[in-house]
């Protein structure tokens, strides 16, 4: 029986059955109720409407239990999130950085399915939303042959964005004030639209699909052209009033002298973001254009002076992570920094910077889908109300 609109309880129970699937499915429906404290009879009533929404599906191998064989009587038919290519729905996702937009489509278990870059070179700020749906729309199309359901968009950027109602109040680097994005999109789509801040959304992630602590206590730190951060406990992720909440970009970094447009000095987002990286990298003759992506292959190549140049901002990074380390204490903090997230030498510069290694250890990690993170954490924005209340489905 489907629960009906404004029972809590009912879809406190759906996002808990879900949960544990999505946690450690397959699982025969026998097991369910010890993992989430419910009811043999709430199990069943709630694994009955998740399989007829397509959210589950009866999975063919055996559960991941130590009783697998079932003995005499019924089969233990494990169930396990719907993931298949047979019909499996998906999320598409949406990151609006700077200098490109990054299309994603994404199934129940944070696995990326397909993924296309958009430039928005030559593009004005003023247009972009309509030029991003209709490359999007094709995106779709193109990557979704087999035309299995799509629960919606989520969709990620940085700046001041309000999830309520998918408005973006802020983003300096793009021009835009009170977008309403979501409302946008999804006039131009046909889809249901959920937009967040990406380093919420990056959180919401882990939350999801990263490590079993995250789901205790979890600080992320963004570092890209826009510098920001957000802070998770016990599964929740903190918006703050006006879901202004994780502007650090002004965050003074101890020992940096970097100048900064508010006036002050050494403020985080003047001393680590990818375009003073890259600006900086051209200014020393490293990379003919300012692009953290080229530093970056340098630095892989052997170049010294790119190496050191990102072990400079990944010290910096450091520092200001401990800063934010002793003020919140979390389970972890994950570090979205491209140079860390491709090679481990720069993310244990970062840690060596924060210091105290027998209070943090490695507490500090990167994002557990590496290169993915983005395409990732952009679908999750639409995926983590999902696993939170999957009773609009059900």
């Amino acid at each position: 029986m489907s629960p009906t609109p404004g029972d809590s309880r009912a879809a406190a129970n759906a996002a808990a059955v879900l949960r544990a699937v999505l946690t450690d499915g397959p699982l025969a429906r026998s097991d369910i109720p010890k993992l989430c404290g419910l009811s043999p009879a709430a199990v069943s009533r709630q694994t009955t409407a998740l399989l007829r929404a397509g959210l589950l599906h009866e999975h063919p191998g055996p559960p991941r239990t130590s009783a697998a064989d079932p003995g005499p009587g019924r089969p233990r038919i494990p169930l396990d999130l719907h993931t298949g290519p047979l019909g499996g729905p998906l999320a598409a996702g949406l990151h609006i950085g700077v200098p490109a937009s990054t299309f994603s489509l994404v199934d129940l278990r944070g696995r990326v399915l397909a993924r296309r870059a958009f430039p928005h070179a030559g593009r004005s700020p003023g247009g972009l939303p309509a030029d991003i749906a209709a490359e999007l729309g094709r995106f779709l199309r193109d990557s979704n042959p087999a035309g299995r359901p799509l629960l919606g968009l989520g969709a990620a950027l940085g700046g001041w964005v309000r999830p309520a109602d998918g408005t973006v109040v802020r983003h300096e680097a793009l021009g835009w004030r009170d977008l309403p994005l979501a409302a946008e999109l999804s006039g131009r789509l046909g889809l249901p639209v959920s937009v967040d801040n990406h380093a919420r959304a990056v959180a919401h992630a882990e939350i999801l699909f990263g490590r079993p602590e995250a789901r205790s206590s979890l600080l992320h730190l963004f570092i890209g052209n826009v510098v920001d951060a957000a802070f998770g406990i016990e599964g929740t992720v903190h918006q703050g009033p006006g879901a202004a909440a994780g502007d650090v970009a002004h965050l003074p970094v101890p020992g940096s002298r970097t100048p900064c447009a508010c006036g002050r000095t050494g403020c985080l987002q003047a001393s680590v973001s990818d375009g003073v990286l890259g600006a900086e990298a051209v200014r020393r003759g490293i990379v003919p254009e300012p692009s953290v992506n080229l530093l970056v292959d340098a630095a892989a190549t052997g170049d010294p002076r790119a190496d050191r140049l990102l072990r400079e901002r990944a010290r910096t990074v450091g520092r200001a992570a401990a800063l934010l380390l002793d003020v919140f204490n979390p389970a972890v903090m994950v570090v979205a920094e491209l140079a860390s997230i491709l090679h481990d030498g720069y993310l244990d510069e970062i840690r060596d910077a924060a210091g105290d290694p027998d209070r943090y250890g490695r507490r500090i990690v990167a994002p557990h889908a590496g290169p993915a993170v983005l395409p990732v954490a952009s679908a999750s924005v639409l995926l983590a109300p999902l696993f939170r209340d999957p009773s609009g489905l059900t």
